[in-house]
């Protein structure tokens, strides 16, 4: 499997670089897009629309705004697509929707497994303590532009599945009381932390919490490069991390 890393020369492009340059689950080799830079053992294009070598599958960690390009080339060259960004607006997320009617599209706002987990895990004890009231907090680097974390509002758009009248608080502040339907989302953002995410279930007599913590950013590209495996195996259709771990 030779994987095609659009933004390839930023940190997460280059660490699933290096693990397609070491065979890793299958691997081998990759070619990058990038205009800020290339990867030293990689062919690298400055455009999608410069790309002239054989891959069987786009794994992008690029930047949102990218997405209608880069659905665009996928469909049009019949290529599996590996979305690793978040911030999507709901014009760019349709866009992915539409692409993957056409060819097979993996689309999760985290790339970890154990976050899957998370999920699942934060669905059940909503569902097992329908009284308890839930709080999530997710933290990471300074540098991360949004906020809350796509994460945090997929765990939240999760449990709302199973809490059918629960509303979103982003934040709290001024004088009103929570209500018991809302979910409290609360971001922070400080250091070189690379990704927390802790779900708290608790009533007046008991408190569960749930949590992931990253330890290096490697954890993503791995979950990428497993996507990316997963995904040349499909058909069309849109596929995130929760149909990976049913397999």
């Amino acid at each position: 499997m030779i994987l095609l890393i659009h933004g390839i020369a930023g940190r997460m492009g280059r660490e699933v670089a290096r693990l397609a340059l070491d065979g890793y689950h299958g691997t081998e080799g990759a070619v990058g897009v990038d205009a800020y830079g290339s990867v030293d053992g990689v062919e690298c294009f400055s455009a999608l629309a410069d790309v002239n070598t054989k891959a069987d599958c786009i794994v992008d960690f690029s930047n949102h705004t990218a997405t209608k390009t880069l659905t665009e080339y996928a469909v049009n060259a019949g290529l599996p697509l590996v979305v690793c960004t978040t911030g999507q607006t709901d014009e760019e997320i349709a866009m992915i929707h539409e692409a993957a009617k056409s060819v097979p599209v993996f689309f999760s706002a985290n790339m970890s497994v154990g976050i899957s987990l998370l999920v699942e895990l934060a669905k059940t004890a909503a569902r097992a303590i329908p009284d308890a009231e839930i709080e999530i907090i997710e933290k990471h680097h300074n540098k991360k532009l949004d906020a809350p974390s796509g994460t945090a509002l997929m765990i939240a758009n999760a449990i709302k599945t199973v809490r059918k009248k629960a509303t979103f608080s982003l934040g709290r502040s001024g004088m009103a009381k929570r209500t018991q339907n809302e979910i409290g989302i609360h971001a922070v953002r400080l250091g070189n932390i690379i990704g927390e995410h802790e779900v708290i279930v608790g009533t007046d007599t008991q408190t569960v919490t749930l949590k992931h913590e990253a330890h290096s950013r490697s954890l993503f590209a791995e979950g990428a490069v497993v996507a990316a495996e997963f995904l040349v195996k499909q058909k069309p259709g849109l596929y995130s991390m929760q149909d990976m771990i049913k397999i």
